[in-house]
C-alpha cells in the first residue's frame, strides 16, 4: 500500500474500477506540472472518462498493465474521493458520523458555555442526553455551585 493516491487509465470508460476525476471535483494535484505532463503524454485530459482515482488502500486493484501515477490528494479530497466510490448508503451514514464527530468535538465547550449563562446541570442533562458525570466534567466552575447535577437511573 502507498500514502498516495493513484490516477490510472482504463481503457473502456465502461469499467468501474475507481472514481472518474470530474466526480471528485477541485483536485489540487491537477494543476501539478507532473500530472498535466502526465495527461499530456497520454493525450487525455482530466475529465476524460478512461482518467480514474484511486484511495492509497485501494490502488493495489490497479491492473499492473496500466498507465497510473501517484498523486497526492488533501484530506478533505480523500475523503471526497472515498465517498464517490461509495454505494449511497453509506455516504449517509458517513455524513452522519461527521457531522456527529463536529457536534461531539464541541461537547464540553457547549456544556460549560449553557452552565455559564444559567442552565441548570439538571436541564443540561436531560436537554443533551448527556450522563451526569460529563455534564459535572465539562460544567466544572461554571454556573452555580449550589446547582447539583442528578444522577439518573
Amino acid at each position: 500500500m502507498t500514502d498516495d493516491a493513484y490516477l490510472f487509465l482504463v481503457g473502456d470508460p465502461a469499467t468501474p474500477l475507481g472514481a472518474s476525476v470530474a466526480v471528485v471535483k477541485d483536485l489540487g494535484c491537477l494543476e501539478m506540472p507532473a500530472v498535466r505532463a502526465w495527461l499530456d503524454a497520454h493525450g487525455v485530459t482530466a475529465a476524460s472518462p478512461g482518467v480514474r482515482l484511486l484511495p492509497p488502500e485501494e490502488t493495489g486493484a490497479i491492473p499492473d498493465d496500466a498507465e497510473k501515477l501517484p498523486v497526492p490528494l488533501t484530506d478533505e479530497e480523500l475523503s471526497r474521493l472515498r465517498h464517490a466510490l461509495m454505494p449511497g448508503a453509506l455516504v449517509r451514514v458517513e455524513d452522519e458520523l461527521l457531522a456527529y464527530r463536529d457536534c461531539a468535538g464541541e461537547r464540553d465547550a457547549l456544556l460549560a458555555r449553557a452552565a455559564a449563562v444559567g442552565v441548570p446541570p439538571h436541564r443540561i442533562v436531560e436537554l443533551t442526553g448527556e450522563d451526569a458525570g460529563t455534564v459535572a466534567s465539562a460544567t466544572r466552575g461554571q454556573g452555580r455551585p449550589s446547582d447539583p447535577v442528578p444522577q439518573q437511573g
